[in-house]
Protein backbone atom coordinates (compact mmCIF):
# COMPACT_ATOMS: atom_id res chain seq x y z
CA UNK A 1 0.00 0.00 0.00
CA UNK A 2 2.66 2.19 0.27
CA UNK A 3 3.81 1.95 -2.53
CA UNK A 4 0.98 3.03 -4.12
CA UNK A 5 1.34 5.71 -1.71
CA UNK A 6 4.23 7.18 -2.88
CA UNK A 7 3.74 7.00 -6.37
CA UNK A 8 0.91 8.70 -6.67
CA UNK A 9 3.09 11.76 -4.59
CA UNK A 10 5.46 11.34 -7.03
CA UNK A 11 2.98 12.02 -9.91
CA UNK A 12 1.41 14.51 -8.17
CA UNK A 13 4.55 16.62 -6.58
CA UNK A 14 5.93 16.18 -10.83
CA UNK A 15 2.76 17.48 -11.87
CA UNK A 16 3.10 20.64 -9.73
CA UNK A 17 6.63 21.17 -10.37
CA UNK A 18 5.63 21.09 -14.10
CA UNK A 19 3.03 23.93 -13.33
CA UNK A 20 5.37 25.23 -11.16
CA UNK A 21 7.99 26.01 -14.03
CA UNK A 22 5.25 26.66 -16.40
CA UNK A 23 4.50 29.97 -13.86
CA UNK A 24 8.16 30.75 -14.01
CA UNK A 25 8.18 31.12 -17.49
CA UNK A 26 4.60 32.75 -17.89
CA UNK A 27 5.00 34.68 -15.03
CA UNK A 28 3.59 38.74 -15.87
CA UNK A 29 5.35 40.38 -12.73
CA UNK A 30 8.44 39.57 -10.61
CA UNK A 31 6.48 38.58 -7.38
CA UNK A 32 5.02 36.02 -9.29
CA UNK A 33 8.37 34.59 -10.64
CA UNK A 34 10.20 34.66 -7.24
CA UNK A 35 6.80 32.77 -5.49
CA UNK A 36 7.01 30.32 -8.74
CA UNK A 37 10.89 29.78 -7.77
CA UNK A 38 10.14 29.51 -4.13
CA UNK A 39 7.62 26.60 -4.84
CA UNK A 40 9.66 25.04 -7.41
CA UNK A 41 12.20 24.52 -4.06
CA UNK A 42 9.50 22.93 -1.94
CA UNK A 43 8.29 20.72 -4.51
CA UNK A 44 11.89 20.07 -5.26
CA UNK A 45 11.85 19.28 -1.82
CA UNK A 46 9.40 16.77 -1.49
CA UNK A 47 10.60 14.73 -4.61
CA UNK A 48 13.89 14.22 -3.10
CA UNK A 49 11.87 13.03 0.08
CA UNK A 50 10.05 10.94 -1.87
CA UNK A 51 12.78 9.16 -3.04
CA UNK A 52 14.39 8.56 -0.11
CA UNK A 53 11.53 6.78 1.54
CA UNK A 54 11.27 4.95 -1.75
CA UNK A 55 14.88 3.93 -1.87
CA UNK A 56 15.30 3.99 1.77
CA UNK A 57 18.10 5.75 1.62
CA UNK A 58 19.91 9.22 4.13
CA UNK A 59 21.62 10.53 1.29
CA UNK A 60 17.90 12.10 -0.62
CA UNK A 61 17.24 13.03 2.95
CA UNK A 62 20.55 15.38 3.04
CA UNK A 63 20.23 16.37 -0.21
CA UNK A 64 16.69 17.73 0.60
CA UNK A 65 17.86 19.61 3.59
CA UNK A 66 20.73 21.24 1.27
CA UNK A 67 18.04 22.43 -1.16
CA UNK A 68 15.52 23.59 2.01
CA UNK A 69 18.56 25.83 2.86
CA UNK A 70 19.53 27.01 -0.53
CA UNK A 71 15.77 27.60 -1.11
CA UNK A 72 15.66 30.00 2.06
CA UNK A 73 18.41 32.03 1.54
CA UNK A 74 17.44 32.66 -2.39
CA UNK A 75 13.87 33.75 -1.11
CA UNK A 76 15.28 36.01 1.09
CA UNK A 77 17.75 37.51 -1.30
CA UNK A 78 15.72 37.68 -3.77
CA UNK A 79 12.91 39.52 -1.93
CA UNK A 80 15.64 41.95 -0.29
CA UNK A 81 16.44 42.58 -3.72
CA UNK A 82 12.83 43.12 -4.87
CA UNK A 83 12.07 45.98 -2.11
CA UNK A 84 15.74 47.36 -1.91
CA UNK A 85 17.11 46.88 -5.48
CA UNK A 86 20.42 45.73 -3.75
CA UNK A 87 20.84 42.91 -1.87
CA UNK A 88 24.02 43.96 0.56
CA UNK A 89 23.69 47.15 2.08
Amino acid sequence: MLIYALQYAFIVFSVALLLNLWRLYQGPDLPDRILALDTIYINSLALLIILGIWHGTQFYFEAALLIAMFGFIGTVAAAKFLLRGDIIE
